[in-house]
């Protein structure tokens, strides 16, 4: 194993800063971006628990089932725009739920490049029984926030969700140019 250096001094500045974690200036815990990421993260997990338990579906294959039985027939290019999730993300979680039989795929006449996905009937028969336990988990989780604070909550996270999108453009795709 290879010893790690550092330069004349570094080793005392993290002495100094790690000895006093208030004087740091940036503190995780109270960092927004990290903050909505851990509840964001808690949230989807402990979701994932009740359909990985039932169906065997992770969240990426959650979000493109409901993405879906929302929409009924989308390319996976639009199925990852309004999920939010990388193309390769979708198209593994489409691979899993065709090999299931959850989702069907038909190609577009207009462009053979790409295809139409949709639930097949079983697909759709696991988003109609999952749908009302989504929605029950949400109203649980709802209510840990007080109902006269609800519509600023909704607000506050419409906000965020808009000021997010203008700080950053979404990734290139690597088709354009």
């Amino acid at each position: 194993m290879r010893a790690i250096t550092m330069p004349d001094g570094a080793a005392e500045d993290l002495k100094t800063r790690t000895a006093k974690p208030d004087a740091a200036p940036l503190k995780l815990e109270t960092f927004l971006p990290y903050r909505l990421n851990v509840v964001a993260s808690l949230v989807s997990h402990a979701l994932s628990r009740i359909y990985s338990e039932h169906y065997g579906i992770g969240i990426p294959e959650w979000r493109v089932l409901v993405t879906l039985g929302q929409y009924g027939a989308m390319t996976g290019k639009a199925v990852g725009a309004h999920s939010h999730q990388h193309k390769t993300k979708v198209s593994r979680a489409v691979a899993l739920l065709e090999k299931r039989k959850f989702v069907a795929r038909r190609a577009n006449r207009d462009d053979m490049r790409e295809a139409f996905l949709s639930l097949t009937p079983a697909g759709r028969a696991i988003y109609e029984e999952l749908a009302p336990i989504a929605i029950d988990f949400a109203k649980h989780l709802t209510e840990a926030i007080a109902p006269a604070d609800r519509a600023a909550f909704d607000r506050a996270i419409e906000n965020l969700t808009k000021k997010s999108a203008t700080l950053a453009p979404p990734p290139k795709d690597e088709n354009d140019d």
